[in-house]
């Protein structure tokens, strides 16, 4: 199990005093189980053999082996004995039962045994692929691993969050779930300790402990494992990891919860359970009309155990858990992290994404290319030689909190804008390093979400400076004057419309765009008390454009969206023609694309965004806070649109809740983004949602041909003994329960499950969306698998059948028991009606391939899964028709060339007539996209 498990609402840790003494059980070299973590921090270094600097690479190696993973483990009990019970109770578990139970009433005790090891062999089947199941879902953790940034060899670095160890100097930002117990040695943090206390409140957390702490939750210097942090960026030092934790000791006391069915899961059961009462049904009605009819009621019984036999689909539930965790696994492959199963079923019904610009449309990696400043415009790609454009680079590099590029990390670490940023100001020889930034820092007000700013108060000289980059809007108004080449110069309208002109122009061209602004304070003041103190009076020093490109095969995945007939709008914190821009290169939204704002959007009445988001338009709405971006989601959901949103940051959570599909960043998303969201794309490509969008498509549609597959068997398998009990004996049974627990569990089962791994059928994108009510059993479905497919091949198995007894000179009525002239020829037309039930699964096996295209378009030899399922079928049929000891059991006989050749064509009946339907209902669409 990974550090990050799911919330645990309502639970309150107990109290831990700071004496260890009761609790130390391990070694005497577990520092970290003797530690004081309310000691002085001095002392607390001592104890931990720690400094600010961290440690070095070699010593967190080395405690690592002595402490262990920093994880939690699972003490819960194992759970497999009650979950292998509880296949039977499945209600196809208990139908079979119920006929077992009729067998052994009925004189026939071999037959409900062979139907109790029916019932065995089933329930185990499902059992094994269902933990399976579990067991690859649980297995994607791996493609997340949490990470957590330290400081090791004086240096700051990520490691994976299992890598922790007491003594690590953990550095704790806005959106990162604590990774460990620690203390913080500087810096102030907003954390949610909801998943600990239960209190949903927000508490803060600074180097300097509250006064009255009467436990560790409410000691003011302390974070813990599990909780969120919300705002604010603080170092600290680990003090306990692993199940030492305080999370730690309320997961060893937690039980795992069960797992949610998805919604095709709970659909598939309820039809299971109209199957079983249908079949209970009309066994109980057909035993007395059997009677009635001239059968005795041995007759009559078996009769109702084939018929109760037939209509059990065996498999069907674990082949479609087996399916969907196959989507999981493919998906995850794909970039796609799907953290439950119903999500794949969703995706496919996808009809509206909403998605974010910036990392997502574009690289993400931000690159400086023009410089405005009063009276001067530059091209970063050449040589800049200005006094005040230096300053300027210098002053938004003061302004961040990235790490730049270093031996031990090539790219850098934080924000792309940021490292863009720094990147400048070491290209105008004016480079500021991350530890001396750091050294000079006062205050730091984080960039806000509704502000659009971030400001930083920094030791200059002697001199303290705020330094405050943002959106031209936002920090606009917190300047009163302009550094012109004269010098400074009240703000005046000839420079606002200025401004505002070149700000247009670079967001046209799809340049991101930043004001830079400072403000020297008096000595004797000292550092401001809060943000708005330090953003007033600002002098606007210049605009810093940066260009972000689309991603590769951004373009190609909204064109294959579009064919699909999902819709895109665009939900982004960035200007709006610098979103439209980009938009317009990634073919979103058509030729004047309409941009709303996020206060326009905030004046908007929800009847008018309703009206708004109705049409087939797609809007780029641009400066929206994230409550907006939720608006805007349940908006959507509300006119019942299946709802795929993108987000990253920590306030984006409540729109991932509340999406449909909701899709977190895998590189740049907070770990509370990805906590909240049912998908997390490893690699923060747009283009890997249409990707997971095909991939639902697919694994619904797949799950449907099996389905189709298993209903159609149904009528072949019931219709000889309605003719057997219609006819009153007077044709004698076309088939018997065993040859049927033959075809369900020998010949059908691995065809079934080659299906779920099909193709996709060409065309699939090109569809529009399924609504979300839509069940994968339908009218459509059930036509095509009991009157099409399953009708066609009751007629050729029943003639088959017929033709056997009619060439062996047999009549209505005569008798064909053991020991007449006619009983080597019933047993062969009853080996018939076997051998042709298989051959007609297998064209029918081909036909649900594809539900609108022809086979040809697929490939006949293209699903490799299939071919080999077939030929198993194959030769398991042939070992019941021609091994003498299978023949006895069930009820067999060889079959001359002749006979063969009888059921030789059955694939291609059955596959053509399908053909044939597709062929017509393709014709006629045709023709009604060419009438309209």
């Amino acid at each position: 199990m990974v550090l990050s498990p799911p919330r645990i609402e309502a639970v309150t840790a107990p109290s831990r005093s700071a004496d260890r003494s009761d609790t130390d059980t391990d070694t005497d070299t577990d520092t970290a189980e003797t530690v004081d973590e309310r000691r002085p921090l001095v002392d607390l270094f001592r104890d931990l053999r720690t400094s600010r600097s961290g440690l070095s690479t070699r010593e967190a190696a080395r405690r690592q082996v002595v402490y262990g993973p920093n994880t939690l483990t699972r003490r819960a009990a194992r759970r497999w004995p009650q979950e292998l019970l509880g296949q039977f109770t499945q209600p196809l578990a208990v139908l079979l039962a119920l006929a077992a139970v009729l067998a052994w009433f009925g004189g026939t005790p071999a037959l409900a045994v062979a139907v109790v090891a029916v019932i065995l062999l089933n329930a185990g089947f499902a059992f094994v692929q269902e933990m399976q199941a579990e067991r690859a879902v649980e297995a994607l953790a791996a493609f997340l691993p949490p990470r957590a940034r330290v400081i090791r060899d004086g240096v700051r670095s990520e490691v994976a969050a299992r890598d922790l160890v007491p003594g690590d100097v953990l550095v704790v930002a806005e959106g990162d779930r604590v990774c460990a117990d620690a203390r913080v040695i500087d810096g102030t943090l907003t954390l949610d300790l909801s998943a600990l206390t239960g209190e949903s409140l927000p508490v803060t957390r600074s180097a300097e402990p509250a006064d009255g702490a009467t436990s560790l939750l409410e000691a003011g210097d302390l974070v813990f494992s599990g909780t969120t942090c919300t705002g604010g960026e603080a170092s600290t030092v680990v003090t306990r990891t692993g199940m030492h934790t305080e999370l730690g000791r309320i997961a060893a006391l937690s039980q795992r919860g069960p797992a949610q069915r998805s919604p095709l899961e709970r659909q598939v059961r309820r039809a299971t359970w109209i199957i079983a009462l249908v079949a209970v049904v009309v066994g109980v009605l057909f035993l007395p009309v059997g009677v009635w009819a001239g059968l005795g009621w041995a007759a009559a019984i078996s009769f109702s155990i084939g018929l109760i036999v037939a209509n059990v689909p065996e498999g069907l539930l674990p082949t479609i858990t087996l399916a969907l965790a196959a989507g999981v696994r493919e998906l995850a492959g794909r970039g796609a992290v799907v953290k439950r199963l119903s999500a794949v079923e969703t995706l496919g019904s996808t009809t509206v994404i909403c998605t974010d610009k910036t990392g997502t449309l574009t690289e993400n990696r931000m690159r400086v290319t023009q410089l405005w400043l009063p009276g001067a415009e530059y091209d970063t790609t050449t040589t800049v030689d200005d006094a005040r454009a230096r300053g300027l680079a210098a002053a938004a590099a003061a302004c961040t909190t990235a790490q730049a590029q270093s031996s031990t990390q090539p790219a850098g670490s934080g924000d792309p804008t940021e490292l863009a940023l720094l990147r400048l100001a070491d290209e105008l020889k004016v480079a500021v390093t991350p530890a001396a930034r750091d050294a000079a820092v006062r205050a730091v007000f984080h960039f806000d979400t509704h502000l659009k700013r971030m400001s930083t108060v920094t030791d200059q000289a002697g001199a303290l400076v705020v330094c405050t980059k943002g959106a031209l809007e936002t920090v606009l108004p917190c300047c009163t004057q302009v550094l012109d080449p004269q010098g400074p110069q009240l703000l005046d309208d000839t420079f606002r419309g200025e401004l505002q002109r070149t700000l247009d122009r670079y967001a046209a061209r799809g340049l991101r765009v930043l004001a830079v602004a400072t403000r020297t304070l008096e000595p004797a003041r000292g550092a401001p008390a809060d943000r708005q103190q330090a953003e007033s009076g600002l002098t606007l020093l210049g605009l810093v454009a940066m260009v972000d490109p689309p991603r590769d095969g951004v373009a190609a995945a909204v064109t294959d969206a579009h064919r699909a007939g999902i819709r895109i709008h665009v939900i982004t914190g960035d200007y709006g023609p610098t979103a439209g821009e980009i938009a317009r290169q990634v073919g979103i939204g058509h030729d004047g694309r309409r941009i709303i704002a996020g206060d326009e959007l905030d004046r908007l009445t929800d009847a008018t965004l309703d009206t708004i988001l109705t049409g087939n338009d797609e809007i780029i709405f641009a400066r929206v806070s994230p409550e907006a971006k939720l608006r805007i989601c349940e908006a959507l959901r509300a006119q019942g649109e299946t709802v795929a949103m993108t987000g990253d940051g920590v306030n984006d959570a409540p729109a991932l809740r509340h999406a449909d599909i909701g899709v977190a960043m895998g590189r740049s998303g907070t770990d509370v983004a990805r906590e909240a969201a049912t998908m997390v794309l490893t690699d923060d490509n747009f283009a890997t949602i249409v990707t997971a969008v095909d991939a639902g498509r697919r694994v619904f549609a797949n799950v449907r041909k099996f389905v189709l597959y298993i209903f159609a068997h149904a009528v072949p398998e019931v219709v000889p003994f309605l003719i057997f009990a219609v006819s009153g004996g007077a044709i004698p049974l076309p088939l018997t329960v065993l040859q049927i627990l033959a075809i369900d569990l020998g010949t059908e089962t691995l065809p079934a499950l080659a299906l779920g791994r099909e193709p996709a059928e060409p065309g699939l994108m090109d569809r529009a969306p399924r609504p979300r009510t839509a069940g994968v059993i339908d009218r459509a479905l059930l036509i095509r698998a009991w009157l099409l497919l399953g009708g066609v091949s009751a007629l050729l198995v029943m003639g088959g059948y017929l033709f056997t007894l009619w060439r062996a000179g047999w009549h209505p009525g005569d008798p064909t028991g053991v020991g007449t002239a006619l009983h080597h020829a019933y047993l062969q037309a009853t080996t018939i009606t076997f051998a042709g039930i298989v051959a007609c699964q297998i064209g029918t096996a081909f036909a649900a391939r594809t539900d609108r295209a022809s086979l040809f378009t697929v490939g006949l030899l293209t699903n490799r899964f299939l071919l080999w399922g077939i030929a198993f079928e194959l030769v398991f049929t042939a070992a019941v028709i021609y091994a003498p000891p299978l023949q006895d059991i069930f009820g067999t006989a060889a079959l001359s060339a002749a006979q063969l050749a009888v059921i030789a064509p059955f694939p291609i009946i059955v596959w053509g007539a399908d053909e044939v339907i597709r062929w017509l209902r393709r014709n006629r669409h045709h023709v009604a996209v060419r009438g309209t």
